[in-house]
């Protein structure tokens, strides 16, 4: 007969509690595995949402590589996510994309679902771009409209289910991050801007967005009271990654496409999907894809002064060196309070 040893209750609580973190030693090895298989250093990473990965395929001089192949990396189980990660160039930006995201549905803890961003800051990235699909909540929106997010609810983050929750390290950020200003207004302006001279003011919006755990689409009064509490669309996805992205010093943008209406009747016939969802993104994807490369475009144009750019001075932002005193210089916030208030 095979004889157990008892585990203490204390080397169980570690136990259980240690596989959901990633060291920054172990995130290092990563960043280094990737940055020794291309040559290019991204100052941009961009998260492609359900349906809208064709925003990796824009880039040119393409590495790819598949999240399994990836060290620690965690790997794509959503249809309309292909799981790739790609390295490449966007308007003559270098851009790191990940076609595929991860969300707490999957069954990965908080913490692995944000792993992507603290690796993205580790290679060099200062600005995120993320995009989703989401319900409408707000009854002026439209399916198809584009939501230029300025805020956030984060409702798992309410039950303590926040991916800074655990030991803090100094080299990704501080304890206690502000998230007052989570989305950066200067992005947000140029978008508008942009947005209308391209000719999308007619369902160019924003909003409020209020992440859930998901995987079941939100009930009827569920949705009346988000949008009682102030959101505008509601899904499944983003916050964390945006959390984590401040928390490391990154700059922040993110985009809501409205794939669907939430149902706030009791008479409605309507049911959401995740077809329509993906449905949607093929229709208004080309739009959203111009819209963020023609962004990035933009900061050349004299007629946008906004950078897509840290707003520090100090080189060492620049992310060439790999070592552990510039990494943390990098990752700790500056006096600049852009930088100051993740």
């Amino acid at each position: 007969m095979q004889m157990h040893t008892p585990v203490h209750t204390c080397s169980l609580h570690c136990a259980l509690i240690l596989p959901l973190r990633y060291s920054y030693e172990e995130c290092r090895a990563t960043a280094d595995w990737l940055l020794a298989q291309t040559a290019l250093r991204p100052l941009v990473g961009i998260v492609c949402g359900s349906g809208l990965g064709g925003l990796a395929e824009m880039l040119k001089d393409q590495v790819a590589f598949n999240y399994r192949d990836i060290p620690n990396f965690p790997q794509s189980t959503v249809h309309g996510h292909a799981g790739r990660l790609v390295f490449g160039t966007l308007k003559g930006k270098p851009c790191v994309c990940m076609q595929g995201r991860f969300h707490l549905y999957e069954g990965y803890p908080v913490q692995k679902i944000t792993l992507p961003m603290r690796i993205f800051r580790l290679l060099g990235v200062e600005t995120v771009i993320l995009t989703n699909a989401a319900g409408g909540l707000n009854q002026d929106y439209k399916v198809g409209d584009i939501m230029i997010i300025k805020d956030h609810i984060n409702m798992p983050g309410f039950a303590g289910n926040n991916p800074l929750a655990g030991p803090n390290d100094e080299r990704f950020g501080v304890r206690f991050p502000c998230m007052s200003d989570a989305y950066d207004r200067e992005l947000q302006q140029l978008a508008q801007d942009v947005g209308a001279e391209l000719g999308y003011s007619d369902f160019l919006r924003e909003g409020v967005y209020c992440v859930l755990g998901g995987p079941s689409f939100e009930t009827i009064a569920e949705c009346r009271m988000l949008h009682k509490l102030g959101a505008d669309a509601v899904g499944m996805s983003t916050v964390h990654e945006v959390i984590v992205a401040r928390h490391c010093g990154m700059r922040v943008f993110a985009l809501s496409l409205i794939t669907n209406q939430a149902v706030m009747d009791y008479d409605s016939e309507e049911k959401a999907n995740h077809e329509e969802v993906l449905q949607t993104g093929k229709q208004r994807a080309t739009q959203l894809e111009r819209l963020v490369s023609t962004m990035l475009r933009a900061r050349t144009n004299p007629k946008h002064p906004q950078k897509l750019r840290s707003h520090s001075a100090d080189p060492q932002l620049r992310l060439r060196s790999h070592s552990a005193d510039a990494q943390l210089r990098l990752c700790s916030h500056s006096a600049d309070p852009q930088l100051s208030c993740a």
